[in-house]
């Protein structure tokens, strides 16, 4: 397990020249997971899971030569010289219907009665659509004329219509990637190979906690100088929705005792997330019981909100720690967060979606960090349009939930100016 060593002196938080960047930050905390072992589900129940390992192709898909459409199977070279005026005419000598082998074979100047999906014949190697064909003007139900011959009207290239065995998949082809999240077309593929159970990474438990006398949980009728806990659910919902499963701690109280108490109860989890007590100016208490109880590194980051973070061990679980403030707690919990999850869950591509957007407000940004702005991005004739969707204060929720995005504005970029392109973090966009 991962150790962190202090990097400077005891108090580091009270030190504001001591910045990491936003790429060094999540580098650091990103080395100290890895993918949790494997467990082996119906393959149904993988749907959104992370395959553990490769799959290969124990057999062709499709395994036999099938038609792609309703009509004859034929050979080529009996329809060269068909036509509307002057049809070919073969002889239909049976039919098949899939989902049962075909054991006639066509000789020349013969035909075969077809359904999609069935079993090319021996000796066909087309596959002439009714449309094609004069089945249509006898009115019979066997396909054939009186005389038991039906007409061609249009000459057959070879292996019309025809799926051969293995067009899509080869026995032996590497077909699913470890690291490969199961979508419906993947899952869909697992059946057509035949597998009902598939090998994939089992979702993280993070255990969530929030610290502060100020909170009370929602339902709960706040006292003067309180107030609601919204860091804990969004911080659930969050976890859920990059693919772990929260384990809430509720609320820790600011005392030695109960901080102890809630990170004991939290041990067992994949992965620990707290909210609030790592900036400068919270009680101190916090913080130590912190470095008291585990291996943990207080950090500023060069990023506006979230500037206040710590990560490291406790008993032994990878503990994040979040700022207080709703949006830094959100906008941090993106950044670093997230692709934690994403790498317990066996994903490879850890990175948020990303776009390119016109600004169509002007976007400050004092003190040289790297600024995470909310906006509402539209897609116009132009391209992506961005405007900020409200106030930016760190503690203001309405204009993180109007936002679909998160604009960022370099370190060096003193403000983001109207009619400037820049990149924007896409929230609601799935990844995978």
């Amino acid at each position: 397990m991962l150790q962190i060593a202090p990097t400077w002196e005891a108090r580091p938080w009270d030190d504001p020249s001591r910045m990491l960047c936003v790429d060094v930050a999540r580098e650091r905390i990103l080395a100290a997971f890895a993918p949790l072992p494997a467990v082996r589900v119906p393959i149904i129940d993988g749907l959104g899971f992370v395959l553990a390992t490769d799959v290969v192709a124990g057999t062709d898909i499709p395994p036999f030569a099938n038609s792609a459409m309703d009509g004859f199977a034929v050979r080529a070279e009996d329809t060269l010289d068909s036509s509307d005026a002057s049809p070919a005419r073969l002889r239909v000598i049976g039919q098949a219907a899939a989902g049962y082998p075909s054991d006639v074979l066509l000789l020349p100047g013969t035909a075969v009665r077809i359904m999609t999906g069935a079993t090319i014949p021996a000796g066909a190697d087309a596959v002439v659509r009714f449309e094609e064909t004069d089945e249509a003007g006898h009115g019979v139900t066997a396909g054939a004329g009186s005389d038991g011959t039906i007409g061609i009207m249009r000459p057959a290239k070879p292996w019309a219509n025809i799926r051969p065995a293995g067009e899509d998949v080869r026995t032996g082809q590497r077909v699913l990637l470890a690291g490969s999240r199961l979508r419906p077309a993947e899952i869909g593929l697992l059946a057509a190979l035949g597998r009902a159970t598939v090998l994939v990474h089992r979702p993280p438990r993070v255990a969530v906690l929030a610290t502060g006398d100020e909170l009370v949980d929602p339902g709960v009728a706040p006292r003067p100088g309180q107030i609601n806990n919204s860091n804990g659910a969004s911080v659930a919902a969050m976890v859920r929705r990059s693919g772990g499963e929260p384990v809430m701690l509720g609320i820790a109280r600011d005392t030695p005792e109960e901080v102890r108490d809630k990170l004991r109860a939290g041990a067992d989890a994949d992965f620990l997330i707290t909210t609030g007590g790592v900036s400068v100016g919270d009680y101190d208490i916090v913080k130590d019981v912190l470095c008291d109880v585990g291996q943990i590194d207080f950090w500023q980051v060069r990023m506006k909100p979230g500037k206040p973070l710590a990560f490291g061990h406790i008993h032994g679980t990878p503990m994040l720690g979040l700022p207080g403030n709703p949006v830094a707690a959100a906008v941090a919990f993106e950044q670093f967060a997230r692709p934690a999850i994403l790498k317990l869950l066996g994903r490879t591509d850890l990175a948020i979606p990303t776009v390119l957007a016109r600004l169509a407000d002007r976007v400050e940004n004092r003190g040289g960090r790297r600024h995470f702005a909310r906006v509402r991005v539209d897609a116009t004739v132009e391209g992506y349009v961005a405007h900020l969707s409200g106030a930016q204060g760190a503690g203001v929720l309405s204009s993180l939930a109007a936002a679909n995005g998160l604009l960022v504005v370099p370190e060096d970029l003193p403000a983001g100016e109207v009619g400037m392109t820049l990149p924007v973090q896409m929230l609601d966009w799935e990844v995978g």
